[in-house]
């Protein structure tokens, strides 16, 4: 299972909502973050509306405490647990910010099951106040992405692409993208045809890939809710586990496995359909 990377959006991925929003309206800044919202970016607005919400006496706790309530996906905790323990790689790739992402991945008891989160930084400064920056720095230059549906904030593109050039030096070879924005159609037009991608259905990414299929080499799996994106996840890696122990050199680690055990740790499923 080392060679199989498995990639993840966050918000409406993972958890079931936009973080941003959710700390705003728990909070009670909406109508500041609405008046801000055509002023400048949305990464931007996120700043300031920290700085805003510390000025009102609102601590990082407090922050926390509302991160801690964000809905979760029903399954995905179970889904990322049975991904982790058969040996794939696990990244996050989000427009939310590390100090959500951290502090929510904590409080599930999953945050180790991740190798790396690619996200908009976000820490605590001296004031015990939190700021948000962009992952590309915008200010200086653009980051050149030609989709039209990047934010000019983060190109998840441009991650995908570093990841698939550190995963072809470690011999890596199978990515499974999970996502549901506008910002997730970009990373799944760089994914190959070996690959998989996994929009939710019925949100911008699947409108997206539905209207530009054949720019789109990845096979291509929907998932509407939490038990449909952990019985096609487990699936697919199940039928690459599979396919790579009767077709292709293993890992090591599955030398010793036997393939009987492989179906016992994974779900039994009907094909799933595009």
């Amino acid at each position: 299972m080392a060679g199989i990377v498995v990639v993840f959006d966050f918000d409406k991925t993972i958890i079931d909502l936009d973080s941003d929003n959710w700390v705003v309206d728990e909070l009670g800044a909406t109508d500041l973050f609405n008046q801000l919202l055509p002023t400048m970016p949305w990464n931007s607005v996120m700043d300031r509306m920290m700085n805003e919400l510390h000025a009102q006496g609102k601590t990082i706790e407090d922050i926390e405490e509302v991160l801690k309530r964000a809905p979760v996906i029903p399954r995905v905790v179970p889904a990322i647990k049975a991904a982790h323990a058969l040996g794939c790689d696990l990244k996050i790739v989000s427009d939310a910010n590390l100090f959500y992402i951290e502090t929510i991945l904590n409080h599930l008891g999953i945050h180790d099951c991740f190798t790396e989160i690619n996200t908009n930084p976000g820490y605590v400064d001296e004031e015990g106040k939190l700021r948000i920056r962009p992952h590309h720095d915008f200010h200086t230059s653009s980051h050149g992405c030609s989709c039209n549906v990047c934010p000019p904030n983060m190109c998840k593109g441009l991650v995908i692409e570093r990841i698939q050039a550190s995963l072809a030096k470690e011999g890596k070879k199978r990515m499974i993208y999970l996502g549901d924005g506008a910002g997730d159609f970009c990373p799944s037009l760089k994914l190959k045809e070996q690959d998989f991608v996994m929009p939710r259905k019925d949100f911008p990414v699947w409108k997206l890939i539905n209207e530009n299929r054949d720019l789109v080499r990845a096979e291509i799996h929907g998932w509407s809710d939490g038990e449909e994106q952990e019985h096609i996840l487990l699936q697919i890696i199940k039928s690459i586990t599979i396919e790579e122990n009767q077709f292709l050199s293993v890992d090591c680690k599955f030398q010793t496995i036997p393939i009987n055990a492989v179906h016992e740790a994974l779900p039994k499923a009907l094909p799933v359909p595009y």
